[in-house]
C-alpha cells in the first residue's frame, strides 16, 4: 500500500511539474526581466544548471550528468526506502521528493539545466528561482523531518 501511494504521488508531482514548465517554455514566455504576479511574486525563466539554490550553476557540460547520475541513484534509493515505509506522513514525503527529483531529472536530460520560475522577493532581496519540483522536494524532506522528530514510534520487541 505504501509504495503504490508513494509511487501516485511521485507520478502526480512529476506530472505537475512537467505541465507546469511546459506551460512556460511554449506559453508565457516571461521576458528576461520576468512578470509580476504581485509586490513579492513574479513569473521568471531561470536555466539552473546547477543544484539547488543554484550551486555548481556552472556552464560546463559535465555537470548536468554528474548531478543527472547522483538523481538517478536518490530515485532508486528512495523507492527502496518508500518499500519499507509503513508511516503515512515518510510515505507522502518521499513521494514528494521522488517526484521532485525525476521532474528536475527530466530537465536535465531534455535541456541541459532545469527549468525555474518562480520569484519570491522582498524590495530588493530575492529567493532563488524555484519550480514545482523544488517545491515538492522542500515539502518532503519537512514532511520526513517532521516524522522522524516528532513521528510517533513502534515499539521494537
Amino acid at each position: 500500500m505504501g509504495l503504490r501511494t508513494g509511487l501516485f504521488l511521485a507520478i502526480l508531482v512529476l506530472l505537475l511539474d512537467q505541465v507546469s514548465k511546459l506551460a512556460i517554455l511554449e506559453w508565457v514566455k516571461p521576458a528576461a526581466a520576468g512578470i509580476p504576479i504581485t509586490g513579492f511574486l513574479a513569473i521568471v525563466l531561470v536555466w539552473n544548471r546547477g543544484m539547488s539554490f543554484g550551486l555548481l550553476n556552472l556552464a560546463d557540460a559535465w555537470v548536468p550528468w554528474i548531478l543527472g547520475a547522483i538523481s538517478i541513484a536518490v530515485a532508486i534509493a528512495l523507492v527502496w526506502w518508500l518499500t519499507r515505509a509503513r508511516r503515512w506522513l515518510v510515505i507522502a514525503g518521499l513521494g514528494l521528493v521522488l517526484g521532485g527529483a525525476i521532474g528536475n531529472l527530466v530537465d536535465r536530460l531534455l535541456y541541459g539545466a532545469v527549468v525555474d520560475f518562480v520569484l519570491l522577493h522582498v524590495g530588493r532581496w530575492h529567493w532563488p528561482a524555484f519550480n514545482v519540483a523544488d517545491s515538492a522536494i522542500t515539502l518532503g524532506v519537512i514532511a520526513l523531518l517532521w516524522d522522524s522528530l516528532f513521528g510517533v514510534r513502534e515499539s521494537r520487541k
